[in-house]
């Protein structure tokens, strides 16, 4: 072994077996430093087929002792003040034991934890008093974590633990009830051996399992970027009758990008340039950088029809594009909402097809589930790919559902994906917003964030609002016929009643419910004296033998539908159509 090598191997040896006070100061990359490294060095190495067949010996193998260090170290660590026994409960289902688990010097106690689903095998070692630095999960993308907790070794000592990295860590008490995953609270720990319980619970989400994943890790885009502007997305950030967004993307390549724009029937062309952000997504390993381009038009005239193209000289410029702003006036108007899309070549079919017969229509939106995996980019390229030139002519707005904001990691590809109103609640802009269209305020609610911290936000939109017509957008639909959501029936079902929200829209299960008025949870005679809640789906259906509750006006098994609605005054006029372009339900509404 060479002398630097060994050095290293020591250095890491002794980081595993040390206690907090002994550790050798190194200063480690964090893990998400070192796995950018391993990453670029693997797509130096090997080919696709080689990535498809790596394994969790084969990495182990190749990391350089450093790595492991790394990630044997800095993926969770603490502080504590007195010496404590960390007990680490581990997933029995998880065939490949963390590498660095037993060379770190935890032994398995032959202990278990439950929960509803999974079964945890306890592990434990005692640290002196200092910090804490514990390993990834592995190289799998094993979605139940482990989670820890802590108790001092003397009974009388008073254990506080500081968290290090990640920085924001939540501890409650190891007992039944508990919950383990943020991103999961409904799932609560069953049984608990008496020796653990009363300790120090350190709960974690399940989003973590990603932070080291490269076995079957890899993945490739059907539909890479290029030097060439496509994906030309329209939709709004600000007022609808004065300003459009136009978001594309082209490889890395290209440093800059813009919008030139034109009243139809003018020669006069204007040019903003856009901002650019480039967008990672390490694992996707024939396009793994793009650039992601937003110019924000602002200032433009009501009721009016503009041309436009995207791009700039260096990669060309898209093809002549066209799209009309909002009348200054009230007017009547028209739009198109999904269910679930999740990417699917099919619901792409669906939103076109809606174009050619609703070619009225002023915009789209989704209501949650835009796609499979909200952090994989190749499904966000599947999307746009398949919705083609609609959404380049007519803008498209969403809420997220919990397939885009997944694992607890938040949605930040969705955000950088579309560009959204920022009338939002504090630090949830585009995620969750309002906008008014004509005589129609929507709210468009992210049910991902805590319910808590948006109520009231909702009720002062909704208390301010002169709007004739009320609709709320989410994922979760309250009322449902498989795991009714009541804690948003209680929290905002008072104030849906209040101040009288006509429609509320979701997705989520995969059939089709819609209705009767509600009211207090009681089922009105009128729709001026309740609320309607809408349950559709875009994408294949699943959910078909649901029962029917007492308040569904209408429900069905259901795939590929889309929701025409017009409103016009005081009436609205809503049908359901299928991939064939049939009507397969309507309603209207009068005040």
């Amino acid at each position: 072994m060479k002398k630097s090598n060994l050095l290293v191997y020591c250095v890491w040896i002794l980081t595993l077996s040390c206690g907090p006070h002994q550790s050798a100061d190194v200063e480690l990359l964090p893990v998400s430093e070192t796995m950018d490294g391993i990453v670029t060095r693997m797509y130096e190495e090997w080919d696709s087929e080689t990535l498809d067949t790596v394994s969790h010996e084969f990495i182990e193998n190749y990391l350089s002792e450093e790595e492991k260090a790394s990630l044997s170290t800095q993926y969770w660590k603490i502080r504590i003040n007195v010496p404590a026994t960390v007990s680490l409960m581990r997933d029995k289902a998880q065939e490949k034991i963390p590498f660095w688990l037993e060379a770190s010097g935890f032994e398995p106690t032959g202990m278990g934890v439950k929960n509803e689903i999974y079964t945890y095998e306890v592990w434990q070692k005692d640290f002196e008093a200092g910090e804490v630095r514990l390993g990834i999960n592995g190289f799998g993308k094993h979605r139940p974590v482990y989670f820890l907790a802590l108790a001092p070794q003397n009974p009388d000592d008073s254990l506080t633990i500081s968290p290090v990295f990640p920085e924001e860590q939540h501890i409650e008490t190891l007992e039944s009830g508990a919950f383990t995953y943020h991103d999961w609270d409904g799932l609560t720990i069953t049984e608990v051996p008496e020796a653990l319980k009363g300790q120090q619970l350190l709960t974690t989400i399940r989003g973590r399992a990603r932070e080291a994943h490269l076995v079957n890790a890899f993945r490739s885009t059907a539909f890479p970027s290029s030097e060439k502007p496509d994906h030309l997305l329209l939709t709004w950030s600000e007022e609808p009758s004065t300003s459009i967004d136009i978001q594309w993307r082209t490889s890395d390549e290209i440093a800059e990008g813009s919008v030139r724009y034109w009243e139809n029937g003018t020669e006069d062309t204007v040019e903003i340039m856009a901002e650019r952000y480039l967008m990672e997504d390490r694992l996707l390993q024939n396009d793994r950088y793009m650039h992601r381009f937003t110019a924000k038009l602002r200032s433009l005239n009501p009721g009016t029809m503009y041309g436009y193209v995207a791009g700039n000289e260096a990669g060309g410029w898209s093809e002549p594009q066209s799209f009309s702003t909002a009348a200054a006036q009230e007017m009547p108007f028209s739009f198109i909402w999904f269910g679930d899309v999740h990417n699917s070549e099919i619901w792409g079919n669906l939103i076109q097809k809606s174009e050619t017969q609703h070619p009225d229509t002023e915009f789209y939106y989704i209501a949650g589930d835009l796609v499979n995996t909200g952090l994989y980019r190749n499904d966000w390229d599947e999307l746009f790919e398949y919705a083609g030139e609609t959404i380049s002519r007519k803008p498209l707005l969403a809420v997220p559902g919990n397939h885009d904001s997944q694992d607890g990691l938040g949605a930040w590809m969705y955000e950088r994906m579309l560009s959204l109103p920022s009338d939002s609640p504090p630090d949830m802009e585009g995620r969750t917003y309002a906008f008014d269209y004509q005589n129609t305020l929507f709210l468009m609610i992210d049910v991902t964030l805590p319910l808590e911290d948006q109520t009231a936000w909702i009720e002062s939109k909704l208390k301010e609002s002169e709007a004739t017509w009320k609709i709320a957008v989410f994922h979760f639909p309250p009322y449902n016929g498989v795991e009714p959501y009541e804690d948003i029936q209680d929290l905002w079902g008072p104030l849906f009643d209040q101040y009288h929200v006509d429609l509320v829209m979701g997705g989520h299960f995969h059939y089709y419910m819609r209705s009767k008025p509600l009211r207090n949870d009681q089922v009105q005679s009128s729709p001026r004296d309740g609320t309607i809640y809408w349950i559709s789906i875009g994408t294949t259906g699943k959910n078909e033998d649901i029962p029917r509750e007492p308040y569904a006006e209408v429900q069905f098994p259901a795939s590929h539908l889309y929701q025409y609605i017009t409103i016009d005054g005081n009436e609205l006029r809503a049908e359901t159509v299928n991939l064939d372009g049939e009507q397969v339900e309507q309603f209207s509404i009068n005040k």
